[in-house]
């Protein structure tokens, strides 16, 4: 036991002296660590983040949108960046999203666990979700594709 449990326990006997009742075995048993694991490990040691991504929802692309189901594992969505937020444990990260291939993609911060992607012409077209870390490294990624009705887009 450790001095400050000992110390601790023997605060506790004498106020519960003082109170006419004695629970010392329970209470030293209830300061002693626990085995299992915690959350809270170095990020090395702890598991590779993981997306998990749905096709689109056909509905809404019938009405020109795209909304695209994700969720995330082994990462929290946080609105850091910057080096010093690489070691932080759990993990964080956001997401990169790009549209069509274009040269340029925006990051989302947010995990509402949906991409919503509107306006878009009528055609097929593809969307890139990634899993990035707070310096924009890539953990993984993934790419749907989906068509856009010519009705839904005369419709907006």
């Amino acid at each position: 036991m450790n001095t400050f449990i000992k110390t601790f326990a023997a605060a506790t006997i004498a106020v519960s002296a003082l109170a006419g009742t004695v629970s010392v075995a329970a209470l030293a048993q209830d300061l002693q660590p626990t085995a299992g694991s915690s959350q809270l490990l170095p990020v090395a040691n702890e598991p590779a983040p993981k997306l998990i991504v749905d096709a689109p929802v056909a509905g809404a692309l019938a009405r020109g949108v795209a909304l695209i189901p994700y969720r995330v594992e082994n990462l929290r969505i946080l609105p850091v960046v910057g080096p010093a937020a690489d070691g932080v444990s759990p993990r964080v990260g956001h997401l990169h999203i790009t549209v069509d291939n274009l040269p340029w993609h925006w990051a989302e911060f947010s995990n509402d666990g949906t991409i919503v992607v509107a306006e878009l012409p009528a055609g097929p077209h593809t969307v890139r979700i990634e899993l990035a870390g707070p310096t924009h490294h890539v953990y993984t990624g993934q790419t749907v594709a989906f068509t856009i009705p010519a009705a839904a887009a005369s419709a907006s």
